[in-house]
């Protein structure tokens, strides 16, 4: 049981990134250097995608195994697999593709999901 209180455990969370973490600079940058341009962080489409091309319609996520249901604190963590479904089936019904990667996979091999991606793109 935490010892904090609801002030500061509050205060720590939005100490957290949410955005240009390590796994996606990791990820924009291999597409960047395969010339594949996209916006990043679109306030507009329904989830806030990381990764967008919005031409084409691909949406991609970069997911923290500890936000979205790879570690503990099971209340939150239920509601962000719950919510990402929301977004994908919401961006899929508009036409969207939609692609996630758990951060652990982009570590580990950015340049599959680099090829995973730009196949989306080609489709």
């Amino acid at each position: 049981m935490s010892t904090k209180t609801k002030e500061q455990i509050s205060f720590n969370m939005k100490q957290v990134k949410n955005k240009d973490s390590d796994i996606e600079l990791m990820l924009r940058k291999e597409l960047w250097n395969r010339g594949l341009r996209y916006r990043k962080n679109v306030n507009k489409i329904i989830g806030k995608p990381d990764i967008v091309f919005k031409s084409k319609k691909v949406a991609v996520f970069c997911d923290s195994e500890f936000w979205h249901g790879y570690d503990f604190w099971i209340p939150k963590i239920e509601r962000n697999i719950e919510r990402d479904k929301e977004v994908n089936k919401a961006l899929e019904d508009d036409g969207w593709k939609v692609i996630r990667f758990w951060g652990r996979d982009i570590k580990k091999h950015c340049k599959e999901c680099a090829d995973a991606i730009q196949r989306a793109l080609e489709e």
